[in-house]
């Protein structure tokens, strides 16, 4: 069973169990994860992202309770003990298959998780968005998002957040003629107006719509161009100017 338990105003912290015990993923708040304890959750292990306190502030409060299991990237922010993964790392969970990716550019040590079909990528990649550059470069979240569009188009996206309607006005800013973009707001308005999730997505609907896997797309290319009063360089550069622009963008 796959489950996001909403945290704080957008946060999601993602539950998977296949009979073994679930791992929770970026627990930014125990609170969502106790309560779901008290409605049967069974806790197996603890998988972290990054180091941002929206996604480690219930690690301690979880793992010391439960005395559970604990796996991230390499980084001194991430309150220990730990065990530290990294790219190509593959790793067994409550009979889970767990594959590491490291994704740089939110973070710098940022790292995805992949369970079977399953995609948890934190801040990277959102719904027809991405996420900030806080700490990587343009060129590495490129990089980095490209490497996620690689995975099976069934894959499914848990993000982290609950932006995908936000994030819908600027994708229509970008490429406001794409039917398949289109076609997904009407489907993410109605689910937002009976206060239902988003997500997950999946990895063919990003490709199709979120502008920041769409580089290479001859709307996306002529919208930036249109933005710099040139042609982009490369691939990165269309991509840090889109990035620009969303930093800025209101609706």
């Amino acid at each position: 069973m796959l489950t996001a338990l909403p945290a704080f105003t957008d946060n999601y912290i993602w539950s998977r169990d296949i009979g073994s015990g679930a791992i929770l993923v970026d627990p930014g708040d125990a609170a969502p994860v106790l309560a779901a304890v008290d409605a049967g959750l069974r806790p197996g292990a603890i998988l972290i992202t990054h180091h941002h306190p929206d996604h480690i502030g219930g690690l301690v409060e979880l793992r010391d309770r439960y005395r559970l299991p604990c796996f991230g990237p390499n980084d001194a922010r991430i309150p220990g003990p730990i065990t530290v993964i990294g790219e190509g790392d593959r790793i067994r969970l409550c009979g889970q298959n767990i594959r590491v990716m490291a994704v740089p550019g939110h973070t710098a040590s940022h790292i995805a998780l992949v369970s079977d079909d399953v995609l948890f990528c934190g801040d990277t990649l959102f719904s027809l968005g991405c996420g900030r550059l806080f700490e990587g470069s343009a060129a590495q979240m490129h990089d980095s998002l490209q490497r996620l569009a690689t995975l099976p188009g069934s894959t499914q996206v848990c993000c982290a957040h609950e932006y995908t309607l936000a994030n819908a006005a600027f994708a229509s800013a970008v490429e406001p003629d794409n039917a398949d973009l289109r076609a997904h707001i009407r489907t993410v308005q109605e689910l937002r107006a009976q206060g239902r999730s988003t997500l997950p997505s999946r990895i063919d609907l990003e490709r199709a719509c979120n502008p920041f896997l769409r580089v290479t797309a001859p709307a996306v290319r002529h919208a930036v161009t249109d933005r710099l009063g040139r042609m982009p360089d490369d691939d990165i550069e269309t991509f840090a100017t889109l990035r620009a622009w969303k930093d800025g963008f209101r609706a």
